[in-house]
């Protein structure tokens, strides 16, 4: 190498050098001027992923503790220890617990929880043939079984030999419904009638 080049070589090093002492000494005076705010962000990221860790922790110990204490009411309906540890860590789960030991029980079975209470009313009219159950119970948009329901009332329409009306419930079915081949042969039944 010539003299030249050693020279050229050491400029550009100390200007790389100059380069980053110029931008640590840019960092510190950032971290200076907004230490607080640096610190804060830092403690309430701290505080969120504990939280965060707590409360899964917390909630795991709920589900296993309200399982253990569902498994414990399925052996035994009449554990109330198991059904106070039931209603405290998962009340949904303690209400349908509460409503199987009824019906065990012949009790009047009450249920104030939606899904549950809509099955309930699909089951009750089923039971009894009742169209105007039935009827009830379709007319709730977020009815999980809503297309099987209407294929039963338009069933029962037509056990009862009324088939205008058992052709109409069977139009309320949408083409893409699982329901929708029984409701088929079900039309190609009514065709005749």
């Amino acid at each position: 190498m010539s003299m030249k080049e050693n020279v050229g070589y050491i400029k550009d090093e100390l200007n790389s050098e100059e380069k980053f002492l110029e931008s640590f000494v840019k960092v510190e005076r950032f971290y200076k001027k907004n230490k607080m705010l640096i610190l804060g962000a830092s403690t309430v990221a701290i505080l969120g992923i504990v939280g965060f860790a707590t409360n899964s922790y917390i909630t795991a110990s709920n589900y296993n503790e309200s399982n253990t204490a569902y498994s414990a009411l399925l052996e035994d309906i009449n554990d109330s220890a198991a059904l106070t540890t039931l209603q405290s860590k998962n009340p949904q789960l303690a209400k349908i617990m509460e409503a199987k030991i009824a019906k065990a029980q012949n009790k009047p079975v009450v249920l104030d929880i939606p899904f549950l209470k809509e099955l309930s009313s699909y089951d009750v009219a089923m039971q009894k043939s009742d169209l105007a159950g039935l009827s009830s119970v379709v007319m709730q948009n977020d009815f999980v079984l809503k297309e099987y329901a209407l294929f039963q009332k338009a069933l029962l329409q037509a056990q009862k030999e009324q088939y205008a009306q058992a052709k109409e419930t069977l139009k309320l079915i949408p083409q893409g419904s699982q329901v929708q081949q029984v409701a088929t042969l079900l039309k190609h039944f009514l065709l005749t009638k």
